[in-house]
């Protein structure tokens, strides 16, 4: 039988137009070694990891008619070159120079006939640094079969390059005929699925959100339970092709020393620096906010199957990311309420008894951020864009260096996709005692995302500052 795409990976397929491209990003920061480091190395890195990777080097192909739902079909034609490309900035390349390649790099949608990622190494950074951006399409991250590329290619200790012996061979694709056949001894089994198809393929809005709930299930029944819609706002407008990105760099010990003394979690710190962050922007646009002025974000969270009795890598990433919606209080003005608020929130997931401690996640072989961002986006991908004002996804990562052959990682920062009528997504990444933000906002609405970006530094510190 061929190997279908899930209706969930097709309807990130069936809703992605020029302005939501629906791939997942992120940018690492590497030092050059003082052996180098260079596109060739990397290039041979990635060769010897895509044997680990089936799915990248296979492409989506339509079923005629939109009989079935397409399948994914070896790459004849792979070429690991077009994948893996260079570029690099006017030395010494500045941060600001850096993240508006990005930008323009994740506003551009994936070539829907080749496998849906790359990766694009950047030279010329100050401080004989290099960069690596990579773009994975949503439909391509499951956690169980694929995981993100930028998870398998790190390591935990420094390594030569091999040489590149690459034995595989693509099956040969499937003709039109053989495709028709499929779906159609697959419609004789599923009979509604014919009909179903056809509409999704149509972009038929409807269509797609039923084909998400019936795949999800439980994830997707709790948007039924959300009755009234998220607050308006200058996030809500429909997007348009451009982005901006902007960071932010925090050290992980100044969390943890607001957690120690307000008790929570560290990610009820990072969601309440946002909050502050996002009430002084909203100030500054002349926003008339009340004491219960809220922005509704939607949090993406690992969590344990319930059948799992261990944190074992299949009950960490294997879709067992949920997503929370969870109201952020910006019109409360005192920083302390506004951890507490986001604490008592925040505590139904935590007393669900799913819930995955960040000690749990570093299980996870490589660097796992990766890979739960993206499923992060899978999961907010099943939502209504109606019921929340932007998505913020935080992930742990591990506290010791990560490596790319000999370079060594010194940063990393998520780059969350838009989805329509949103402006705004926060990614925040957790590395080597740094928690790095990633902001990815629509270059129309949220132009100042750099501005938004100064105001979570300037919210931890008034957290820091605060009297408890």
């Amino acid at each position: 039988m061929p190997d279908r795409l899930s209706a969930l990976d097709a309807s990130f397929l069936y809703v992605e137009d020029h302005a939501t491209p629906m791939h997942v990003g992120g940018v690492a920061v590497f030092e050059r070694p003082s052996s180098g480091f260079d596109y060739e190395q990397l290039l041979t890195l990635i060769g010897q990891r895509l044997a680990y990777l089936p799915r990248y080097r296979q492409r989506v192909l339509e079923v005629p008619g939109h009989l079935a739902r397409p399948v994914w079909v070896d790459d004849v034609d792979f070429d690991l070159n077009y994948h893996v490309r260079r570029s690099a900035l006017p030395e010494p390349g500045t941060d600001e120079q850096l993240f508006d390649l990005v930008a323009r790099l994740m506003s551009r949608r994936l070539d829907p006939e080749r496998p849906l990622w790359e990766a694009y190494f950047v030279e010329g950074l100050a401080g004989d640094k290099v960069a690596l951006v990579t773009k994975t399409h949503q439909s391509v991250v499951d956690g169980v079969g694929t995981i993100e590329l930028g998870q398998l290619i790190l390591d935990a200790t420094p390594q030569d390059p091999e040489p590149l012996d690459d034995t595989w061979t693509p099956r040969r694709q499937p003709n039109r005929t053989q495709l028709v056949l499929d779906a159609i001894s697959e419609t004789v089994q599923r009979p509604g699925e014919l009909v179903e198809n056809v509409r999704s393929a149509a972009n038929d809005a409807a269509a797609t959100a039923e084909k998400v709930v019936e795949a999800l299930g439980g994830v997707a029944s709790a948007v039924r339970t959300v009755v009234r819609p998220a607050p308006a706002g200058p996030l809500n407008v429909r997007v348009s092709g451009g982005r901006m990105f902007a960071v932010v760099r925090t050290r992980l010990e100044d969390f943890r020393k607001i957690r120690a003394e307000q008790g929570g979690t560290v990610n009820d710190v990072v969601l309440a620096c946002i909050t502050g962050a996002l009430r002084e922007w909203l100030l500054s646009r002349g926003s008339a906010l009340t004491s219960s002025t809220t922005i509704r974000a939607l949090v993406p969270l690992a969590v344990r199957d319930a059948e799992t009795a261990e944190y074992s890598t299949p009950g960490l990433v294997g879709n067992q990311v949920a997503a929370y919606l969870v109201d952020l209080p910006v019109g409360e003005p005192n920083p302390v309420l506004r951890l507490q608020h986001i604490g008592h929130a925040m505590a139904d997931h935590l007393n669900s008894g799913r819930s995955v401690a960040a000690r749990a996640l570093l299980t996870v072989g490589g660097f796992a951020p990766a890979t739960l961002h993206s499923l992060g986006a899978r999961a907010a991908g099943t939502f209504s864009s109606r019921i929340f004002n932007l998505m913020i996804t935080n992930s742990p990562g591990p506290q010791v260096p990560l490596y790319a052959g000999q370079a060594r990682m010194v940063e990393m920062f998520p780059v969350m996709p838009l989805v329509r009528n949103q402006a705004l997504a926060i990614g925040v990444t957790s590395y080597h005692g740094g928690v790095y933000f990633g902001l990815n906002g629509d270059r129309k609405a949220v132009s100042d995302v750099d501005i938004l970006a100064g105001m979570i530094e300037e919210s931890l510190e008034e957290l820091k500052g605060a009297h408890w």
